[in-house]
């Protein structure tokens, strides 16, 4: 029970801050869903799609994509699939609708953490929990000598053995692709060393010995991935581990199941989940929650059916079926040795995502900015003054800082 009292925690701090059984009802309504491609909204998304009357586009682009389609009147989706960081633009925008009336009339079986609430309101419907943590080759390890890395000083010793040693040319994965995945590692690493991202009046942080620090290993991985690593997305990650090209990878939880995927991975039982690497005060990782969301722009009967058909989505019985596809937040969940890394990084302190209406643009500014620091392009000072002050006028523009 000690892992999913950990993680059922982490939930409620953030929200404060296969086969299965025929779906119970015949749904006559219409219903679309736009969320991540990842396993866990597959087999969610495929338990919904048992009701009938439904489609579901996954799509790691979902992110873009979520706040045009729910603002359209009517909206092209009914139902989204959402995390921390990806509710708040929805919520700003006054695209979601406030599900108290449907969790009281549906939602009977629902787990008090699941309910993410703002400003009173349940907005939102958690599903899982999720966190970036150490997956590493333990059959490469253990042949080299290497023991399980518990720092980034660490990963890289590791990688320079294995690559010195002529098992793999770039033994390192890593989510650096531009944007919002590179942006996320900088978070990872930031948070990892005990940064802060503002100060008062929603002003910038980030130009500091945390910062530069967090750069400098950034970089230092690099030096051992895949030349292409600014294209490289957690599903890119999650294929060079199962195709045996890479052996240490800091990666979603969510992805674990994957590793051991025998249609399609080729390291079935070799790879091992454990903490995220520590920074210099905490793991360099963040917690998660995914979850779903209904649209504004529809009927009260589309919505009363989106609600339903969203409950069997996540119900016991799919959770029982694709158990170890994510750590969920149900009973039904028996946490594996694939949730231990996730396990293990809460354990060790690891931070929930600070998600915020600034948080957001600095994410942004992140993610566009960055790249011009591992490229040579610029240095580490300049790169992080040059992104505080890509936030400084976005945030203005966003009424967030004053003139």
């Amino acid at each position: 029970m000690k892992i999913k009292t950990i993680l059922l925690a982490g939930a409620v701090s953030i929200a404060a801050g296969g086969a299965w059984a025929d779906c119970t009802f015949e749904n006559e309504v219409p219903l679309k869903s736009l969320s991540a491609g990842f396993e866990a909204w597959k087999a969610v998304t495929d338990a919904m799609a048992e009701c009938g009357n439904f489609s579901a586009s996954l799509d790691q682009e979902f992110r873009e994509k979520q706040p045009e389609a729910f603002a359209a009147d009517p909206a092209l989706y009914q139902i989204g699939g959402v995390s921390n960081a990806t509710l708040v633009p929805l919520l700003n925008a006054g695209t979601i609708r406030p599900l108290d009336d449907l969790v009281e009339k549906y939602g009977q079986d629902l787990l008090p953490n699941q309910l993410i609430k703002v400003d009173g309101k349940t907005m939102a419907i958690a599903m899982m929990v999720n966190a970036q943590h150490l997956m590493y080759r333990d059959d490469v390890l253990a042949e080299l000598g290497i023991e399980e890395p518990k720092t980034y000083a660490d990963v890289l010793a590791a990688a320079a053995k294995i690559k010195d040693a002529g098992v793999m040319e770039y033994p390192i994965g890593g989510t650096f692709k531009t944007g919002w995945n590179l942006g996320q590692e900088f978070v990872n690493m930031y948070l990892g060393e005990g940064g802060s991202f503002f100060g008062d009046g929603n002003m910038p942080a980030i130009n500091n010995e945390q910062g530069v620090a967090a750069l400098e290993t950034l970089k230092s991985m690099t030096e051992y991935m895949d030349p292409e690593y600014l294209v490289s997305d957690s599903t890119y990650v999650q294929q060079q581990f199962q195709q045996g090209k890479i052996a240490i990878a800091n990666l979603w939880a969510s992805r674990a199941a994957a590793m051991n995927d025998e249609a399609e991975s080729q390291v079935v039982g070799k790879v091992t989940m454990s903490a995220a690497p520590m920074g210099s005060a905490v793991p360099a990782t963040t917690i998660w929650w995914d979850g779903i969301v209904l649209a504004s722009n529809m009927s009260d009967e589309e919505a009363d059916a989106a609600f339903r058909v969203a409950m069997e989505g996540i119900d016991g019985d799919m959770v029982s079926a694709n158990n170890d596809a994510a750590v969920w937040l149900n009973p039904a969940y028996a946490a594996g040795p694939l949730a231990a890394g996730a396990a293990a990084s809460a354990e060790a302190g690891a931070k929930p995502y600070p998600a915020s209406g600034p948080m957001g643009i600095m994410h942004t500014a992140l993610g566009n900015g960055l790249a011009d620091y591992l490229t040579g392009a610029k240095d580490a000072q300049t790169t992080l003054a040059d992104i505080e002050a890509d936030y400084v006028t976005a945030a203005k523009e966003a009424g967030l800082i004053s003139n």
